[in-house]
Formats: structure tokens, C-alpha cells, sequence
């Protein structure tokens, strides 16, 4: 089951429909779809379609409201995002606590992220329906965030609490021990026929130069290409050394 499918995104009295179009842009980086907007004051909005920026999609299928009623209807945990310091009886979490909740809630039900609008943020009334709030920790000195930016941020987090926070990072496939143990061999091999390494006591740097070459964690092709420097150093070396021979 994809538990972002059960996560609302709840956006009460948008006034800027820019902001609607960023947030479902924000939304589908991250992997959520579903948009519910409570009363919008422009929507649907040329506007909102130019800040989606290809996140269409999400505009296409968002639910429009009229009541917090509607929008919440069926969600069995409601998140309410807020930075002003408030006497309220929810409890208080950062994102990735309040997200870690949430998903956990998710695997059941559909659960709701919701935003007030951009100017005041979420009304009393709005902030009493959520059982339990959200506090970005932003710069005490300056802590105005953008509403599509805090959907990006709370999105983020949504999608880290559901388990695909893989950044997609390359697959690294180290080359055989044998293989390392015959770049090693041919490494100390040349070092002592150029003169850098003496033939008499290579231990300790052979050491040093094992160690930095295990954190790299050689592929295949990156031994070859380092025997392949090898080779043509040696080979170098060995002409440079008959010429002056020669002489």
C-alpha cells in the first residue's frame, strides 16, 4: 500500500492562487496527491496552473470544500501547521515527529496536513479540530515561510515517514579481493622500480596506501584504469632510464 495516498494536504481560505499551484508542485515532488482546498478565493486560476509547473494533475483532482467538515471528513488524525505561539492544549511537535505520527495513523485511515491561509495562519476554530500541531523551527528573528514552502518542507517529511527517502544513489559494486590484491601488488611493484618505495622496507606505506584506497572502495574499472597507470608509468620510467643510458 503507497501510505501518501492517505495523506491529505488541506489548504483553508487560500487568498493567492500562486500559492495553490506551488503547493501542488511541491506535493508531487514528493510523492503526495491528494489536494483538498477549503473555499479557495481564486481557484481554478491560470495562475495556479503556471506556479503547478507540470503538477497538473494534482490541480485536476483537488477537492474543493466549502466546510473543514468536508474536508476532514473520514481522517482519524489531523495536523494543523502553525508558527505562532498560541494557549492551546495540542501538543507541539516538529515535522519529523509529528509526520512520524501521522504515517503511522495513515496505514489505516487517511490522515491531513492542514494550512490556514497566508495571511493569519490557521483560525482558532481551525486549530481546535487537530489533534496535535506543528511548529517548523524556523529563525526566531524571522519566521514567515512561504505556505508552498512549508507544504515542500512537511512534504518532504511525509515522504521520509512512509520509507522512500532512497536518494537513488548509484550501486556500487566493489571489484573482487583478488582483484584489489593484484592492483596492490602491482602498485608496490612499480613504486620500488621508480625509486619511491624502498624495496627494503615498503611495509609501512604499503600500509598507509592500503588503507586510502580500501575507503574508496575500488570498482572494477577504476583497477584497471589505476593498473593501467601503472603499466604506462613503468613503461615510461623503464625507456627514460635507457636513454640515459645511452648517454
Amino acid at each position: 500500500m503507497d501510505l501518501l495516498s492517505n495523506v491529505r494536504v488541506v489548504l483553508s481560505h487560500t487568498s493567492h492562487p500562486g500559492n495553490i499551484g506551488a503547493a501542488a508542485r511541491a506535493m508531487k515532488t514528493m510523492g503526495l496527491s491528494r489536494l483538498y482546498l477549503i473555499h479557495p478565493k481564486q481557484f481554478p486560476d491560470a495562475q495556479a496552473t503556471a506556479m503547478a509547473a507540470g503538477a497538473d494533475d494534482i490541480l485536476e483532482g483537488a477537492v474543493v470544500c466549502a466546510t473543514l467538515d468536508e474536508a476532514l471528513q473520514g481522517c482519524v488524525l489531523v495536523a494543523g501547521m502553525s508558527a505562532r505561539v498560541r494557549d492551546i492544549s495540542q501538543e507541539v511537535l516538529p515535522p519529523r515527529e509529528a509526520t512520524a505520527l501521522l504515517m503511522q495513523q495513515a496505514v489505516a485511515a487517511p490522515v491531513a496536513l492542514l494550512f490556514g491561509t497566508e495571511m493569519s495562519g490557521l483560525t482558532n476554530e481551525e486549530a481546535a479540530r487537530c489533534q496535535i500541531m506543528v511548529r517548523i523551527p524556523c529563525n526566531p528573528e524571522y519566521s514567515s515561510l512561504n505556505l508552498a514552502a512549508a507544504v515542500q518542507l512537511l512534504s518532504y517529511e511525509m515522504r521520509l515517514a512512509a520509507g522512500q527517502g532512497d536518494c537513488g544513489a548509484p550501486d556500487l559494486r566493489p571489484a573482487p579481493a583478488e582483484q584489489v590484491e593484484r592492483f596492490y601488488q602491482h602498485l608496490e611493484q612499480t613504486l620500488v622500480e621508480v625509486g619511491f618505495l624502498n624495496n627494503k622496507h615498503p611495509t609501512k606505506l604499503m600500509h598507509k596506501l592500503r588503507r586510502l584506497y580500501a575507503r574508496a572502495r575500488l570498482e572494477q574499472e577504476e583497477i584497471n584504469i589505476l593498473r593501467g597507470i601503472l603499466t604506462v608509468s613503468l613503461e615510461y620510467h623503464a625507456k627514460k632510464a635507457g636513454q640515459t643510458t645511452e648517454k
